[in-house]
């Protein structure tokens, strides 16, 4: 029987590849047809010349592909929607935007489209390279990889973390550090340790998106406190600690997520001041902190934990993606919260927490983030000049960090209907009521600047709504 495929043993390739890309052509080309029956792994290594355990490998990955079954006793059968790549579902331009849209969908989005409106970095502005190093660092002294590990989390990224903290004038030991999946986990922990369905929390108005969808799910009355280019209206927190006994105060404190404020030290100062005054506890989710040019103001750093709860993560400076964030606190309440975690889900993925310490031990983090606050910098400029003579009205300009908080100056505009026009289009906006704790109509917008330098979106904009420039 003459080879199916020209296989060359001194290619760059490795052979296990070659056999993978050829098969892989035969079934787009449909020379292989769905249901059809492949050569015996014997066969396929006698006609080729090569060992049986090299095509057991390749068959192996065009199973996991997706591109092959295997079914025992019979052998592989190509399947019944083998196309050679990915399927992906789309839900631009079919869903409402309701009040949970932008956390089922926006991760949905693809590289076609612009994620104007988006919460994160795209992966060309991360330190590719240190993770790659990191994995490989990890590769060559796997121990510890695949097992619980620490409830806390991996103790030298905790004591990498002290140390960080410090530089925030936060004293915490790592005993005091608990890591978690992604910021999100932290601040889920801390909301279902400390409080029961129906009692009140305050939350920033607007505010992270995410958390009021996870704080309305344990069915808790969230009360918004309007935010200001310097922090929360102090003057409205008094009234509102008149009207409610809040358990938490859950409050985004530095490139505050949507608006891009950062508190001031006279508003640090007084909230905590309240705080004290109306024995409440006070969730700061400081995420951004890698993106704050020059000293960086934190509650926690004013309080030393007393009736403070700090939340970071690591998505800003090494990846979202790997999923590791932290939440420091008071011993006491810090055990209570290590115990749920373990019930909820057991530990952490170590090899995340262990990746994400290697990145750090190649020393190169510090000077990533430096070149990242600056290109952030340069795109809020870019953005800002945009989006005004665009016919936009900004809540102020931030200068660092991810996002602008905008709305058109029109009264005839709805950022809604612009949202909706623009998911036609491609282009994933982040409408105001997505942020709001009521989910009340809004006329702002959230805009992240690392996707905003782009024709097109200013070019739907112009045309979709000529009337607010």
């Amino acid at each position: 029987m003459e080879p199916l495929l020209t296989l060359d043993p001194s290619a760059t390739d490795p052979l296990v590849a070659q056999i993978v890309q050829g098969v892989t052509q035969c079934i787009q080309s449909r020379r292989w047809r769905p249901g059809s029956r492949t050569p015996s792994i014997r066969a396929f290594a006698r006609n080729h010349g090569v060992s049986t355990s090299t095509v057991v490998e390749a068959y192996d990955r065009l199973v996991a592909a997706g591109l092959l079954t295997a079914r025992r006793g019979a052998g592989f059968f190509v399947t019944d929607n083998a196309r050679g790549e990915p399927q992906r579902e789309l839900h631009l331009g079919k869903a409402a935007i309701d009040g949970d849209w932008l956390l089922r969908n926006v991760y949905e989005q693809g590289e076609e489209g612009i994620n104007a409106g988006c919460g994160w970095l795209p992966e060309s502005w991360h330190d590719v390279d240190a993770v790659s190093k990191g994995l490989r660092r990890l590769a060559l002294h796997p121990k510890g990889l695949i097992g619980y590990g620490n409830p806390k989390g991996y103790e030298p990224l905790r004591q990498q973390l002290t140390r960080q903290l410090a530089e925030l004038e936060i004293e915490a030991p790592p005993t005091q550090i608990l890591l978690t999946h992604g910021a999100s986990q932290g601040l889920d922990l801390v909301a279902r340790r400390l409080t029961q369905p129906g009692d009140s929390v305050f939350v920033d108005a607007p505010g992270y998106s995410n958390l009021l969808s996870a704080l309305r799910l344990r069915g808790l009355h969230l009360v918004g406190v309007p935010m200001t280019p310097t922090g929360p209206d102090v003057g409205v927190l008094e009234q509102l600690l008149s009207q409610h006994q809040p358990k938490l105060y859950f409050t985004n404190t530095q490139l505050h997520n949507p608006t891009g404020a950062s508190y001031s030290a006279s508003k640090a100062f007084q909230v905590l001041r309240l705080a004290e005054r109306h024995q409440f506890l006070v969730v700061e989710d400081n995420v951004s902190a890698d993106l704050v040019p020059g000293r960086s103001i934190t509650l926690a750093g004013a309080d030393q934990l007393r009736r403070v709860i700090y939340v970071g993560s690591f998505a800003k400076s090494i990846a979202p993606g790997l999923r590791v964030g932290f939440v420091v606190a008071e011993q006491g309440l810090l055990e209570e919260l290590v115990y749920f975690k373990l019930v909820s889900g057991m530990s952490t993925p170590g090899i995340n927490e262990q990746l994400v310490h290697a990145i750090f031990m190649e020393g190169h983090v510090r000077k990533h983030l430096e070149q990242l606050r600056d290109r952030l910098a340069k795109a809020q400029e870019r953005t800002c000049r945009r989006l005004e003579n665009a016919g936009f009205e900004l809540f102020f300009a931030p200068g660092a960090g991810m996002f602008v908080w905008a709305k058109p100056k029109s009264d005839d505009l709805d950022s809604l209907l612009l949202s909706q026009r623009a998911l036609e289009n491609g282009i994933l906006l982040a409408p105001g009521h997505l942020f709001q704790p009521d989910q009340s109509p809004s006329p702002w917008l959230r805009f992240n600047v690392v996707y905003c330098d782009n024709d097109r979106l200013f070019r739907f904009m112009e045309e979709a709504f000529p009337q607010a420039r």
